[in-house]
């Protein structure tokens, strides 16, 4: 089977959401290293491979607002399509305490090859997409993890992530601060956005609502959780981009 470094799902819909999820799995490709990274089983199934759970909840949102979803097919670890083409942390040779070996001696020519056959690619298929529309609004879906090594525990439930443009993820907030079960982050468990990063590049450069939701993989593990957080956020993004108003 030929390998396809990303996903498209529910591809002929004609609404104007598009959902994106740069991390959704752990593949590395046969072209690199034979298929692997050198890491146990353990590992590529940890936060530092993909992003555990968003995938599904991808899969969901598309389903619920009847949307087409653009999920990537290959480990994060094998190049991160979430930074922008200059970013040292591209290619990650160690990431939360724990050695890429894969990537330990991977150089300028390993990486113009995982550039060339996954990370373009992909967001390629995520610039055909948002281009169907003139008001096209990007959902970028990730997970994170609880803790990492040596770090306290992170307390919020979900967060959502923005730069400069707020117009939607503002209202997007404030609806889910109003959930009363619900530990929200501003800006949380990370700052904003990197310049040339998926948002930047699909959402800010061409003046779209967007927002990035941080989900954390604990409360999304099973596909029962993933379900139920779709189906949560659903009527919550509808109204946010209802107070809008355009």
């Amino acid at each position: 089977m030929t390998y396809e470094p990303f996903e498209i799902v529910n591809g002929a819909a004609k609404s104007r959401w598009l959902i994106t999820c740069d991390h959704a799995a752990n593949t590395v490709p046969p072209f690199v290293n034979g298929g692997t990274l050198g890491l146990a089983a353990g590992d590529m199934g940890r936060h530092i491979a993909y992003d555990v759970g968003a995938a599904g909840v991808t899969r969901e949102l598309a389903r619920l607002l009847d949307a087409p979803a653009v999920l990537s097919n290959f480990s994060r670890l094998v190049i991160d399509p979430n930074r922008g083409e200059d970013d040292p942390t591209l290619l990650m040779k160690l990431y939360d305490g724990t050695i890429i070996p894969g990537n330990r001696h991977a150089g300028a020519e390993a990486l113009q090859e995982r550039l060339m056959r996954c990370y373009r690619p992909y967001h390629d298929a995520v610039a055909r997409m948002a281009a169907r529309r003139d008001d096209t609004v990007i959902v970028s879906v990730h997970s994170y993890t609880r803790q990492l090594q040596g770090r306290p525990p992170r307390p919020w439930h979900v967060g959502v992530l923005y730069a400069a443009d707020t117009r939607f993820s503002r209202p997007l907030l404030e609806l889910l601060r109003a959930e009363p079960d619900l530990c929200v982050g501003e800006n949380e468990p990370y700052g904003g956005h990197l310049p040339g990063d998926a948002i930047a590049r699909h959402a800010i450069a061409h003046q779209r609502h967007n927002t990035l939701i941080e989900i954390r993989n604990d409360l999304i593990e099973a596909e029962e959780d993933q379900k139920a957080w779709a189906a949560r956020l659903v009527p919550l993004l509808t109204r946010a981009l209802a107070h809008i108003g355009d």
